[in-house]
C-alpha cells in the first residue's frame, strides 16, 4: 500500500478568500488549507492564526488591506501547530495572545513540530527560510481572557483538550460567531497526532453548547447557520469515534499496529475517504489512538524521523 508520504506531492495552489460572518468579523477561508480569521476593531485588526510563513502571512495582510486599512494590532492562536504560527513574523506585533498549554506545546515541540510539518505538507510552507525562530505569545491564559474590541466582547476560552493540549476557541456572543481552530474540520481530515482524542468529543460539546450560529473551521468551509455548526461537530466526532473504535477493537485482538492501521483504513474509506487529506491522517491518527488507548495520556513529539518510521512501517 505504498503511498507518497503524508502531503508531500501536494502542490495545488490554493488562494484563500475573505468572508465576512458579521459586521467586522471575517474569516480567511482555503479549499482545504488551514483557515484564519480577523476581527477590524476601531482602532486596529485582530488576526486569528497567522499562517505557516512570513510570506504566505503578507499574502493575508494583502487582503485584509482590502477590507480596512487599519493597523493589524494583536494575533489570537487557536493552538500551537507550525502550519499556523510562524507566519506572526510578517505583522510586526508583540500582543499574541495563546493559552498556557498552547504555550507549553511551544516550548516542548516548537523546533521538532517545525521540521516534521514542513516535510509532511512543503507546499503550506512557502518561504519557510524566512521564519525567524519560533512564535511565542505575550500574554497567556489557563482557562478564558475577555475583553472590548471593536465595541464587541471577544471571549478566548480553552474549553477542554481535543486536537492539542493547549486548544483555545474564539468566541463572540454578540455575533453568535466562533473560530474553533482545529477542534472542528468540515469534512476534511481530522489530524490526532497531537490530540487528547478520549477527552476532544467532550470538549466538542462544550463547543455546541455555546450556540454559534456560524463557526470557521480549522479546515473546510465556513459554516453559516446553527444547523451546520452542529453538522460540523457531528461529523468530526464521527471521525474520532470511528478511529478509537477501530483501534481498541484491533487492541482486543491483539493485532499489530500495522494490522489496526489496514484494518481502520478499509473500514473508514466509505465514510470518510473522499474528504481531503484523509491519507495523510490517517496514519497519525491510528499511532496516536493505539498510544492513548494503552494508557499513554500524552503524545508523543513528532519529529521527522519519528513521521518517516511510521510512514514507512505502515503504508510502505
Amino acid at each position: 500500500m505504498s503511498q507518497s508520504f503524508a502531503s508531500a506531492n501536494d502542490t495545488q495552489e490554493q488562494k484563500a478568500s475573505v468572508l465576512e460572518l458579521a459586521k467586522g468579523v471575517y474569516g480567511y477561508v482555503s479549499d482545504y488549507d488551514p483557515n484564519c480569521g480577523f476581527i477590524v476593531g476601531d482602532e486596529g485588526v485582530l488576526v486569528i492564526d497567522c499562517r505557516a510563513t512570513p510570506a504566505l502571512a503578507r499574502e493575508m495582510i494583502a487582503d485584509i488591506k482590502t477590507v480596512t486599512d487599519k493597523p493589524i494590532q494583536y494575533i489570537a492562536l487557536t493552538h500551537y501547530h507550525a502550519v499556523r504560527v510562524f507566519g506572526a513574523a510578517a505583522f510586526g506585533v508583540d500582543a499574541i495572545f495563546a493559552s498556557t498549554g498552547t504555550q507549553k506545546l511551544i516550548e516542548e515541540r516548537g523546533e521538532a513540530d517545525r521540521e516534521s510539518e514542513i516535510r509532511r505538507f512543503p507546499r503550506l510552507f512557502k518561504g519557510a527560510e524566512e521564519i525567524p525562530g519560533l512564535t511565542r505569545p505575550r500574554v497567556t491564559f489557563d482557562r478564558e481572557i475577555t475583553f472590548r474590541f471593536g465595541g464587541r466582547d471577544v471571549h478566548l476560552r480553552h474549553i477542554g483538550r481535543g486536537h492539542t493540549g493547549g486548544d483555545t476557541v474564539v468566541w463572540l456572543p454578540g455575533d453568535g460567531v466562533v473560530f474553533a481552530g482545529d477542534l472542528v474540520e468540515n469534512k476534511c481530515g481530522v489530524y490526532t497526532g497531537d490530540a487528547y482524542m478520549t477527552e476532544w468529543p467532550d470538549t466538542l460539546e462544550r463547543l455546541r453548547d455555546l450556540g454559534a450560529h456560524a463557526m470557521i473551521p480549522g479546515r473546510g468551509a465556513a459554516v453559516t447557520d446553527k444547523q451546520t455548526v452542529s453538522e460540523a461537530i457531528d461529523s468530526t466526532k464521527a471521525w474520532l469515534f470511528a478511529v478509537l473504535g477501530n483501534v481498541e477493537h484491533g487492541l482486543r485482538q491483539n493485532w499489530s499496529l500495522k494490522q489496526i492501521f489496514e484494518t481502520t483504513r478499509e473500514r473508514m474509506v466509505p465514510g470518510f475517504g473522499d474528504w481531503p487529506i484523509f491519507e495523510h491522517c490517517l496514519p497519525f491518527d491510528v499511532a496516536r489512538a493505539y498510544d492513548e488507548l494503552r494508557g499513554h495520556e500524552h503524545p508523543q513529539i513528532w519529529t521527522a524521523e519519528r513521521d518517516a518510521a511510521l510512514w514507512q512501517a505502515l503504508r510502505d
